[in-house]
């Protein structure tokens, strides 16, 4: 006790004067980097990466040919010219001409639009009706996940070109809508799966045990917390399957069992080109060519969402 009343006196004794109020450094307390949402940080990865941004911007250069090349030729895909048939690419005909004397310019850019307008529609169908039966599936669990599963398993197990087949005898039709039911009606199987599994991560983590003992409702935790999680992947899945529709239905097309006249894809220009392939090689080139830029950008595309949309790669 006679110490600490020592040690006391002694610090009484030293004047106020030897003492310094440092206070707070502003620029070590600084942040290192401006605050910015995941979204807004997802796009700067993106753009970082480059062999995505150029596949970004070679999608964007097709569609606005998709959406106006047509226009710009001057020709209609369907009108024909008799005199000018399987002509070369040419200052009067871009691409060159079939065996009918129709400009190919035109009829590649309008058959894009069918192509991808499968792509798009069958993807996001696909997904919207895989996420919401692989969150059912997940949420639920047990019996109800087992059953549901079994059903995915049987339904992947069909050959889609089976089902395209039934399809058309059973309505008598080669449409656009016959090919988005008929590419749609398995193809939402892959993406429900890794709903399921993602959604059966997302149960286990603390926030959702939180939010459920602290009696928030389920609804509210899907919409709130789950949904918003699994987003990243549900966007790159979708752009992923888009490649995988399109070139479905190039082949479907091309074998017959797809678009047809009036109408044309992709599909259906190479199909029609390939009797006079040895001849007239580039009336083949160009439709080739464009479904294997689409699906080569679509796919690079994914590649790079799927690494800007992941948290755990965040600097």
């Amino acid at each position: 006790m006679l110490v600490n009343h020592d040690v006391t006196d002694m610090i009484q004794d030293i004047p106020d004067d030897m003492f310094q109020i440092v206070g707070i450094d502003k620029d070590t307390e600084a942040p290192t980097r401006p605050r910015i949402g995941y979204w807004r940080d997802a796009w700067r990865r993106l753009r970082e990466n480059r062999i995505a941004f150029v596949a970004l911007i070679i999608l964007l250069v097709m569609i606005f040919f998709i959406l106006f090349g047509p226009s710009i030729s001057g020709y209609q895909f369907e009108q024909i010219d008799a005199e000018a048939i399987n002509q070369g690419p040419s200052a009067q005909h871009w691409f060159g001409t079939d065996d009918l004397g129709r400009d190919l310019f035109a009829r590649v850019w309008q058959a894009g639009r069918v192509s991808i307008a499968i792509g798009l529609l069958g993807a996001l169908v696909a997904s919207v009706i895989g996420s919401i039966y692989g969150g059912i599936a997940a949420y639920f669990g047990g019996v109800v996940d087992d059953v549901m599963m079994r059903i995915v398993e049987v339904l992947l197990s069909i050959p889609y070109l089976l089902i395209v087949i039934l399809i058309s005898v059973v309505t008598d039709s080669k449409s656009l809508g016959t090919m988005l039911v008929a590419l749609t009606l398995t193809g939402w199987c892959g993406i429900a799966r890794l709903v399921r599994g993602q959604m059966l991560q997302l149960k286990s983590q603390e926030y959702v045990l939180a939010a459920t003992a602290l009696g928030v409702s389920p609804m509210k935790i899907i919409l709130k917390h789950m949904i918003p999680n699994t987003i990243g992947m549900i966007i790159v899945a979708i752009t992923f399957d888009i490649p995988g529709y399109i070139f479905s239905e190039a082949f479907l097309s091309y074998v017959g069992l797809g678009i047809q006249p009036p109408s044309t894809s992709w599909g259906a220009l190479a199909s029609a080109a390939q009797a006079n392939f040895m001849f007239y090689p580039s009336q083949l080139l160009f439709p080739a060519l464009m479904i294997a830029l689409t699906m080569l950008s679509f796919t690079l595309l994914g590649d790079g969402l799927r690494d800007a949309l992941d948290p755990k790669l965040r600097k």
